[in-house]
């Protein structure tokens, strides 16, 4: 019998689900198959990411997951099933993307909304609010309701991502501002370029819009979540 998958977070993990939607720690040799299934064919998930697409199963895990998730403390990934169209009575819920966690601190109570990939049949749905809203109640609940009393909660994507800064904004996150040449992007990546003759000329950069959401506004954003994940 092999080992337990390590998830390898720094806050204790478990399922997180509601009438619609169910999110499990995302372990490779239960998921990633079904994930490659489902993404291959859409390589405009990876547009606003620096990594990916993907030709191949074991590139996406030795990527995604062997070098940037399991190895940080700080990083944490859910497989994201569709309870709706499940069939009656069953617990075989249909994959409909990944969501999870990065920068978590436990020091500074602190963690950041990642990784939020849905499937293209279910956009616009009800699978990418309630992801999020699921997150959202375990991170800044308190410990006495079930969550983990983080303080903060943010939300990090590329200027040029307009659909991400809504998505975040009708889930409560408030703008804070926008951090210029936060980083460079791989070749190919969307972004703006540079003119002068440095030493990575050749790679995008991204202006970095950041939003957030915390235990200060929460009771009031508490509501705005819950009509979200009520939509249909």
């Amino acid at each position: 019998m092999s080992d337990p998958y390590d998830v390898n977070f720094c806050f204790p993990v478990r399922e997180l689900q509601n009438d619609k939607v169910k999110l499990t720690p995302f372990i490779p040799s239960l998921h990633a198959e079904s994930w490659f299934t489902a993404s291959r064919d859409h390589p405009e998930l990876y547009d606003w990411v620096p990594f990916g697409p993907f030709d191949a199963k074991e590139h996406w895990v030795k990527t995604v997951i062997e070098e940037r998730i399991q190895p940080d403390p700080g990083t944490l990934l859910f497989a994201v099933f569709d309870k709706v169209k499940a069939p009656p009575e069953s617990s075989d819920f249909p994959l409909a993307g990944h969501i999870g966690l990065l920068n978590t601190s436990v020091e500074n109570l602190m963690t950041e909304v990642a990784f939020v990939f849905t499937i293209p049949a279910y956009r616009k749905s009800y699978v990418t609010s309630n992801s999020i809203g699921l997150l959202l109640h375990w991170c800044l609940d308190l410990p006495a309701d079930g969550g983990l009393g983080l303080r903060r909660v943010q939300w990090q994507c590329n200027e040029l991502n307009v659909a991400s800064r809504r998505a975040a904004e009708r889930m409560g996150f408030k703008f804070e501002g926008v951090e210029r040449w936060q980083r460079s992007l791989p070749s190919g990546k969307q972004g703006p370029t540079v003119t002068r003759d440095d030493p990575k000329k050749q790679y995008p950069g991204r202006h970095t819009v950041r939003l957030a959401l915390c235990w200060d506004g929460w009771d009031e954003a508490r509501e705005l979540v819950r009509k979200q994940m009520n939509r249909i």
